[in-house]
């Protein structure tokens, strides 16, 4: 009988999609045997080891992966950059049709390499591994060939500039001069990328054109006054005249691309944003292994949706009975900073989160600074409320991390201002700092610089899997409130369940915006009825969820990594320690949780 390749799996998972409209039968026909797991309660470096003579498989794996993130951190270089590898902080291609035929090649090769490594000769970290970097590949794959954002979201090009430069000058990981000649480098590039745009992109969605036109014009002034200032600690006049010509000619690229936008692809701004069925359920196959049917997925999310809405109206009234939920939720929202008070609150209370996770034993925090609040870049500001900045696990001279939030535009009204602050409340941004750094996604990226392997810390710079990541950091904003977080003030519990409420939002719509018909504005409406959020911010949410299902990995991962722990938890009966559950979890790396799950408790129960 012939032996059915990791490939062969995946790829006959994919095509049960038409056949069934479900991967289930599929899956658990064509599943990997984790016979090469270790056992509970060992971590995969401990329990794998490492061979003193590495077979011909694991050696040729090791080479497959040192060529392949090579080739492509050539075509995503500021991907390595952020990662720590600075082998290729001067390159930037201008992502070409030509440049982005040349990478589905090379995956495609990629792909058939990988085929011919006989994985029953791979240890089990690299068997682990070579499961994972297929299904992100094909994935990756999938993004350039059938999505191709490339081709319909002018935001796509803007995107690789912005990062491109951002990331060579938010921390100090080389003598300014040095990251200078980089920056000069990309930004020479940047007329090349935004004529790319013009030439790739057609009949893009009113949406994408609306958000590309306000990120162009972020970046814009941050060409103009943010990068100028970014730089002027340099005492080479070569290297600043030289900035000088090559930033005036990016700041002419720019502002003609605006102008293209505006008034000519605006008009022509017709297409569709939704991905449809089929590519939402190879998506979710192949960046986070996750096979459950669409149809399941949704009934799923509007179960937990009418849990957590129960459970909101019961904190309310114990709050306040006189009220309505929604009058009680605004009253909180009220006790809102100023806009000049919000990175100052939030930096106060991640020593207040670190303190607690150190005193109840809740994991384990490798040793590293608290992350420096700061505004968002103006190229994130769009689409993001807030964020986390952590250096690459391959990073070496800088050890600086940031926790970024979104601030007021300068020029809102006092009420848009004042309405917009209300996300960042005084229990919120607690809320916000559990997730975001302690012990969310700052603490699991301290983890990934200690995952067992090159091609485990890689991973998430190729295709991050966000049921690991948002997963974990949502999960966390539960469980801290669990472990006595907040001493039971009911005030934050109710902020958390509406966290968790505008989650299963984005959970819903996107399942119903790419595969249901679903409009912009109607999941806008969705947002304000069914999480209480404001007309401004739930308008931003339903925008960011026109750009992707990947929205429905919060409430996803965090639903995964219960019953995980629930499993875990009865399989260790007595012995169940909650900081060893973290840490193992998090030993693993950042990868589908179906693969930790299958390490951790050595067989293949349903993930949900």
């Amino acid at each position: 009988m012939k032996k059915i390749t990791r490939r062969e799996s995946i790829l006959s998972l994919a095509s049960a999609i038409a056949a069934s409209g479900g991967f289930l039968k599929a899956a658990a026909q064509t599943r990997t045997n984790p016979a090469k797991a270790p056992a509970a309660g060992v971590a995969p470096a401990q329990a794998a080891g490492s061979p003193s003579q590495p077979s011909a498989s694991d050696q040729a794996f090791q080479k497959f992966v040192d060529e392949y993130f090579d080739g492509f951190f050539r075509f995503h270089p500021s991907r390595a950059t952020s990662a720590g590898i600075h082998k290729y902080d001067k390159e930037l291609p201008a992502y070409s049709q030509a440049d982005i035929q040349r990478e589905i090649l090379r995956n495609h090769r990629a792909l058939t390499e990988l085929e011919k490594i006989p994985s029953d000769k791979l240890s089990a970290i690299n068997l682990f591994d070579a499961t994972v970097l297929e299904s992100l590949i094909s994935g990756h794959l999938l993004d350039l060939t059938t999505v191709r954002m490339w081709s319909k979201d002018p935001n796509f090009y803007n995107n690789l500039a912005s990062t491109a430069l951002y990331t060579l000058i938010e921390r100090d990981f080389a003598p300014l001069d040095e990251r200078l000649e980089s920056l000069i480098a990309r930004e020479r590039r940047i007329p090349d990328i935004l004529n790319s745009a013009r030439t790739s992109v057609t009949n893009p969605p009113a949406i994408y054109t609306k958000v590309a036109i306000e990120e162009a014009q972020s970046q814009f002034n941050f060409l103009q006054n943010v990068l100028p200032q970014a730089i002027a600690g340099t005492q080479s006049a070569a290297l600043k005249a030289e900035f000088a010509t090559v930033n005036q000619a990016a700041l002419a690229a720019y502002q003609q691309f605006i102008d293209y936008l505006q008034k000519v692809l605006t008009p022509q701004s017709n297409g569709d944003f939704a991905i449809g069925v089929q590519n939402f359920q190879k998506m979710l196959l192949y960046d986070e292994m996750v096979d459950t049917p669409v149809k399941d997925l949704l009934k799923i999310g509007q179960d937990e949706m009418r849990r957590v809405q129960s459970l909101f109206m019961q904190v309310a009234g114990i709050i306040d009975s006189t009220k309505s939920p929604l009058q009680v939720l605004q009253n909180i929202r009220q006790n809102s900073p100023a806009a000049g008070q919000v990175i100052g609150d939030a930096q106060s209370t991640l020593a207040d989160l670190k303190q607690f996770l150190t005193m109840q034993s809740i994991v384990t925090v490798p040793p590293a600074p608290i992350p420096q609040v700061k505004e968002s870049p103006p190229f994130m500001r769009a689409l993001t409320f807030a964020s986390m900045d952590t250096p690459g696990p391959f990073e070496e001279h800088s050890i600086q991390s940031f926790f970024y939030v979104t601030l007021p535009d300068p020029s809102w009204t006092p009420d848009q201002t004042s309405r917009f602050l209300q996300f960042f409340n005084r229990y919120a941004i607690r809320i916000i700092a559990v997730h975001e750094v302690y012990p969310g996604h700052y603490v699991q990226f301290l983890w990934l610089k200690q995952a067992p392997s090159k091609a485990r810390k890689l991973m998430p710079y190729l295709k991050p899997v966000e049921t690991s990541i948002e997963g974990w950091a949502h999960y966390c904003e539960e469980m801290m409130l669990e472990e006595g977080y907040g001493e039971g003030d009911p005030s934050l519990l109710l902020v958390q369940l509406q966290a968790s409420l505008i989650r299963l939002c984005r959970y819903i719509t996107a399942i119903q915006m790419h595969t249901q018909g679903m409009t912009v504005e109607q999941a806008a409406g969705f947002f304000q009825q069914e999480a209480y959020m404001n007309p401004a911010n739930a308008q931003r949410e339903a925008e960011r969820a026109a750009f992707g299902p990947t929205d429905l990995a919060y409430t996803l991962g965090k639903l995964e990594i219960m019953k995980l722990r629930e499993d875990f938890k009865q399989k260790a009966g007595d012995n169940f320690n909650l900081r060893a559950f973290h840490d193992q979890f998090l030993s693993y790396g950042i990868a589908p949780i179906r693969m930790v799950r299958e390490q951790m408790l050595q067989n293949n129960t349903p993930v949900l």
